[in-house]
């Protein structure tokens, strides 16, 4: 049976609370082409309806203003979102930085060593040829 190790990316993701979740497919979601397709066409359709098809018993007449108040309201969250995906983006990118200077830091330990043995098997080989060509 294989075990597929997990990887540091799927470690933190794991880690994440609902909140933290809900922001990253909201912003995903609304920074789509379907989320703008979908919102024109919701526009279109208000207008439409409040426009032509209930003519005189339109609920929300030309000026819309019941749609820009969804407008306003709709931007307003949409801002706060957008700020809350920026700090969990901020968040992700200081710990990917810190897992990348921890693997440095270990890789330069490692490099170190084998720099050192290098070092030790350079000197083993001179005395070698040294006493070789006594």
């Amino acid at each position: 049976m294989s075990h597929q190790q997990k990887t540091w990316h799927d470690k933190h993701k794991a880690t994440l609370s609902r909140g933290q979740r809900a922001a990253d497919i909201m912003r995903n979601g609304m920074g789509s082409w379907p989320f703008v397709s979908g919102f024109v066409g919701f526009m279109l359709v208000w207008a439409a309806i409040n426009t032509w098809a209930l003519a005189s018993k339109a609920w929300d007449p030309h000026p819309y203003i019941l749609l820009n108040l969804l407008l306003s309201m709709l931007a307003g969250l949409q801002g706060a979102i957008l700020l809350i995906a920026a700090k969990r983006q901020d968040a992700i990118a200081a710990a990917m930085a810190q897992h990348d200077y921890d693997t440095n830091t270990e890789a330069k330990e490692e490099i170190e060593l084998l720099i050192s043995i290098n070092r030790i098997q350079l000197e083993i080989l001179q005395e070698l040829k040294k006493s070789a060509a006594h």
